[in-house]
């Protein structure tokens, strides 16, 4: 029992080792993108700018809010097994030492000779070798309740010493959470109040436009490096091996049949678009299908996720490879539930529908690539 509560702690102790360090990554980033704001306050911005990285300090605010969350809900499962264990460990403290003092007594009542008196008073040779053995069995198992009872007294010390540990850790945490959630909902406010500039001037939505065009350079960058990157090898065959386990077929034999990622209707489809307010074109590498906030975003196919990060116009987004050359892009979602390098099945939930990168409320923009092309997702996705 004692080694498998080893086990499990230093199962915890690597998995809140990984938690803390993207904690502190996101903290990082935050604090990075913070002072790049100070030092931009200076110059003139414009309200475009000045959403973007609002959005950017939201995303990055929200998924730091959401590790706390996962991070909380670890520790408080931890304290419970933690509790559970001592009492075990206490239950079994209480049966031996019951046990060792029923012997003591017994021997006191019995009066209690010596060993070799027990053996020596053997009427033949063959019963004192029978009472040696039988002695010798009674001492090891003296000494084996005893070892018993040191180790669960040791392990039970070290137990309190870490829940106690963990009672604090998740103090911490709560706090911490209590403090981010406080810091989302005032950015929420501000986020507010700078839309409303955008959408009745002409110019700022202008800027905006923009700023969506750059963040469509700086998406179509991190996809010629994934393809570029040495990893995408090992990743192939952990993608292999999935569709072999799962008997799934690959991403280019589902053309027509792919699911759908989430359900709302088309607002914004494949290729050049008309803007009337703007009497502009625009390209959209993917479709955006409008749904309502907080509803399910789920992985079209089984893959590996390669990509959580936050693109100027698109929001928080996520990338998944599903191997062949092909990948997913989702982006505007809140809430993520998987992390970099897992592995994702079809229709597992991912994220939810969210407004993070848009000004034009809750939505999904949902990118197919293969072989380094923007691909029509309604050619590849099943018909409604």
């Amino acid at each position: 029992m004692f080694i498998s509560a080893q086990t499990d702690q230093r199962d915890y102790n690597n998995e809140l080792r990984y938690q803390n360090k993207a904690i502190n990554a996101l903290k990082n980033e935050i604090e990075q993108l913070r002072s790049k704001i100070k030092k931009t306050e200076s110059r003139e911005r414009s309200t475009a700018s000045r959403i973007s990285s609002l959005d950017e300090e939201i995303a990055l605010t929200s998924r730091l809010v959401q590790s706390l969350k996962r991070e909380e809900k670890k520790t408080r499962s931890r304290i419970t097994q933690l509790k559970e264990d001592l009492l075990k460990n206490e239950n079994e403290l209480e049966i031996l030492r019951v046990r060792y003092e029923q012997r003591v007594v017994n021997s006191y009542l019995k009066g209690r000779i010596t060993d070799l008196e027990r053996v020596f008073s053997s009427t033949t040779w063959r019963q004192a070798m029978y009472r040696t053995h039988y002695l010798k069995i009674i001492s090891d198992i003296e000494k084996k309740m005893t070892k018993q009872i040191e180790k669960l007294l040791i392990g039970i010390s070290q137990q309190k010493l870490e829940l106690e540990a963990a009672l604090r850790e998740n103090l911490i945490l709560k706090r911490d959470k209590e403090k981010q959630v406080s810091s989302y909902r005032n950015m929420r406010i501000n986020r507010e109040q700078e839309l409303s500039r955008i959408r009745f001037d002409k110019k700022a939505m202008a800027l905006y436009v923009n700023e969506k065009e750059a963040g469509l350079k700086q998406l179509e960058n991190i996809i010629k490096k994934i393809l570029e990157d040495r990893a995408r090898f090992e990743r192939e065959e952990r993608i292999r091996q999935q569709q072999q386990a799962l008997k799934t077929k690959s991403f280019s034999a589902l053309k027509g049949r792919l699911p759908w990622p989430a359900n709302g209707r088309i607002i914004a489809k494949f290729g050049r678009q008309w803007n009337p307010k703007l009497k502009t074109t625009t390209e959209n590498p993917g479709i955006d299908i409008k749904g309502q906030p907080g509803s399910a975003i789920r992985a079209i196919i089984g893959g590996v996720v390669t990509t959580i990060t936050y693109i100027r116009g698109y929001g928080t987004t996520i990338i998944i490879d599903h191997g062949g050359g092909f990948y997913t892009v989702y982006s505007h979602v809140t809430n993520i539930q998987i992390n970099v390098d897992s592995e994702v099945r079809n229709g597992d939930v991912i994220a939810y529908m969210g407004d993070s990168g848009s000004i034009n409320g809750s939505k999904l923009h949902f990118e197919i690539w293969g072989k380094g092309q923007k691909l029509n997702p309604e050619l590849w996705l099943s018909k409604k």
